[in-house]
């Protein structure tokens, strides 16, 4: 069963798992001359004020956040690590982009990902960069196949 959800409905159950876990994220975003391009990167979600958020670190200048700057139109795609026949698509806007808080929120990622306290990568070269985006239309898979996968284990 394939589901198209609203904005509010990241708060789901099935979909916020997409979040907590240790999935990465598939985002797309456009080049310059109209090209996709798609980077894997660790994903976070937030809400605010009854709003939702999805939450990517990445470093200032990098092709990702020079695309966003430019046209803030993303794609965002998640595999469940559990079974990577249940994924999330979600269509949305980078809405915000900040500095701030950006060094704590990458070792909090880095905890999550990597189970360590601090993001091994921090370099006083490296500016890190938040990108907010507002989710538009969202398109969930439910897991499924689970009783091949087992067989495989």
């Amino acid at each position: 069963m394939n589901t198209q959800t609203e904005n509010n409905s990241l708060l789901t159950e099935p979909l916020i798992k997409f979040f907590r876990g240790r999935n990465f994220a598939f985002l797309g975003t456009l080049n310059k001359d109209g090209s996709p391009q798609v980077t894997p990167t660790w994903i976070d979600i937030e809400e605010k004020d009854h709003e939702v958020m999805i939450i990517v670190n990445t470093a200032m200048d990098r092709i990702k956040q020079k695309n966003v700057s430019r046209d803030p139109r993303v794609s965002i795609s998640i595999v469940d690590e559990d079974n990577p026949y249940s994924m999330v698509t979600i269509k949305g806007r980078v809405i915000e982009q900040t500095t701030e808080g950006a060094d704590d929120h990458i070792d909090k990622l880095a905890k999550k990902y990597l189970n360590t306290e601090r993001y091994p990568a921090h370099s006083p070269n490296v500016k890190r960069i938040i990108l907010k985006i507002k989710p538009g239309k969202i398109f969930y898979i439910p897991p499924r196949y689970t009783e091949y996968l087992q067989k495989i284990k």
